[in-house]
């Protein structure tokens, strides 16, 4: 059996799709799942699947200070949030990334970041992978390219 004694995620975006499966998985293989929500109770009301054991925090990922204190004993932060009512990401999506990495830099945590398809642009298909050209096509794309861009982030960042 594999020692799972520090293993310990933060999720952001636990009752979102993306987040709710990771987060459902983290806890089929023996890790602590620490989860930030605004209303707590109410996320705990919402989770529906069979897996328990998530502690569910107060907290929003807007607010810098939050995320860093939730994120204290974490190995892993699974960065699966979007903002409220999935509006407002010229103004959103940034800065709760960078409140996650700031997170990540305090704790030594890894940060899992989703990918999306936002961010390409026709020229990257059929076959796209890695290296391949992020010219999106919208604004969301736009902002999934400054966001997720883990090329512009440190080396070695995370590992």
């Amino acid at each position: 059996m594999t020692d799972t004694s520090e293993k310990t995620a933060l999720v952001l975006g636990a009752t979102g799709g993306i987040g709710g499966e990771v987060t459902a998985e983290l806890l089929r293989r023996g890790w602590k799942v620490n989860a930030l929500a605004r209303d707590p109770q109410a996320a705990a009301a919402r989770w529906r699947r069979p897996e328990r054991g998530i502690h569910w925090l107060k907290g929003d990922a807007m607010e810098a200070d939050t995320v860093v204190a939730a994120a204290k004993r974490a190995t892993l932060i699974v960065h699966a949030v979007n903002p409220p009512g999935y509006r407002d990401w010229d103004k959103l999506v940034l800065p709760m990334l960078e409140n996650t990495i700031a997170a990540a830099r305090a704790s030594g945590a890894r940060i899992l970041l989703p990918g999306t398809v936002y961010n390409f642009g026709p020229d990257a298909f059929a076959d796209p992978d890695e290296d391949a050209p992020q010219n999106p096509i919208s604004r969301k794309g736009a902002i999934r390219v400054a966001a997720g861009c883990a090329r512009s982030w440190p080396r070695g960042f995370g590992r």
